[in-house]
């Protein structure tokens, strides 16, 4: 066993604090990763204070990894010491499967998440990237391409994926009108990669106090929610609508957006249930769909796609030791538009 150092969540009331523990031994099919940099996932709050119900604690967050090979075992034939590579939201898969579905992993039973979950010999628990390494098995790292920064690139591994799955899925590309509900960690990520896809990508956002910012970043246009003429505006206008956020939004106006045989994917996660009605659905055969990350098949696609567009998050780096201010920063929207800890901080 080889001693980690990090930051760790011990109960839902309290802050993060540093942390000793205690990371497996490799196998012969594992990578060693030494932490270059983790990206702040609204997740990572939602888990440690335990507002999804399922908090284990202690808890190491971080499910955007980026970092560089440090180890290999003896079996691994895809990564070599000093190979750029990240982590995203799980570390195994299908565990209770007979076979891995590697194009829907992510929705398989048995899925072993980077942290607050528990490793395939049913005891270990998985600690995340707020650390100094981290072991993970060779078919569940990524690698990330050598023109990417390493810092601006750990929140492709959830924002990322997040945002790249649905608009593949859902087929944006030209002609297809894409709009993005939220303009933050998630919805800008949707941004540049919904117009290098070559879909005409518009932004809906509570104020225009970002227009600029998505404009820069590829979008077409850019409303303001709170203005309720945009609603009029815009009716029957979309091909597709991504929701990134979880404030309680009126779900029926969004759709009232779409086109005939439009779609509107759910991929924040409001905390109450969705109220919709059955005719913001049945008179245009429309769509209220979800999406959850990717699988590493996808998400390795994901890193090609956005290594061939130079496509990156914007990001504040940070000290690992302002961690807490970092997350009531991203609670009142005060971070444009992704924090990422230098891991390299531990030390300072």
């Amino acid at each position: 066993m080889a001693t980690a150092r990090g930051y760790a969540a011990t109960d839902a009331s309290k802050p993060l604090t540093p942390f000793t523990f205690e990371r497996r031994e490799p196998n012969e099919d594992d990578v060693v990763i030494d932490i270059k940099y983790a990206g702040i996932c609204h997740s990572d709050i939602h888990t440690v204070r335990n507002e999804w119900k399922n908090a284990v604690y202690p808890i190491v967050p971080g499910h955007e990894i980026a970092g560089v090979v440090t180890a290999v075992g003896s079996k691994v034939t895809r990564f070599k010491v000093g190979d750029h590579v990240g982590v995203g939201c799980f570390v195994d898969s299908c565990v209770g499967c007979a076979s891995r579905d590697v194009d829907n992993e992510q929705y398989m039973p048995g899925l072993v998440q980077t942290y607050n979950s528990v490793e395939r010999d049913g005891k270990t628990a998985t600690q995340g990237g707020y650390s100094d390494h981290i072991v993970v098995k060779e078919g569940y790292v990524l690698s990330i391409p050598d023109n990417l920064p390493l810092d601006a690139s750990a929140p492709l591994l959830c924002a990322g994926i997040t945002l790249y799955s649905p608009l593949k899925h859902w087929n944006a590309g030209p002609g297809k009108k894409v709009a993005i509900v939220g303009m933050g960690g998630l919805g800008h990520m949707g941004v540049k990669i919904g117009a290098a896809m070559g879909a005409d990508v518009t932004v809906l956002s509570q104020s225009l106090s970002k227009k600029e910012d998505g404009m820069k970043l590829g979008a077409k246009d850019y409303y303001a929610t709170s203005d309720a003429s945009t609603f009029e505006k815009l009716a029957g206008t979309f091909d597709l609508i991504i929701c990134t956020v979880s404030a309680e939004i009126d779900w029926n106006a969004y759709l009232g957006l779409l086109k005939v045989n439009g779609s509107m994917v759910v991929v924040g996660a409001p905390e109450n249930a969705i109220p919709v009605h059955a005719f913001s659905l049945i008179p245009g055969r429309k769509s209220l769909s979800g999406s959850m990350i990717g699988s590493i098949k996808e998400t390795q696609e994901m890193l090609d796609f956005c290594g061939e567009h130079n496509i990156v998050s914007e990001i504040e780096k940070i000290d690992i030791k302002d961690v807490n201010e970092a997350y009531e920063r991203v609670l009142k929207s005060d971070v444009r538009y992704r924090f990422v800890i230098d891991m390299a901080t531990l030390d300072a």
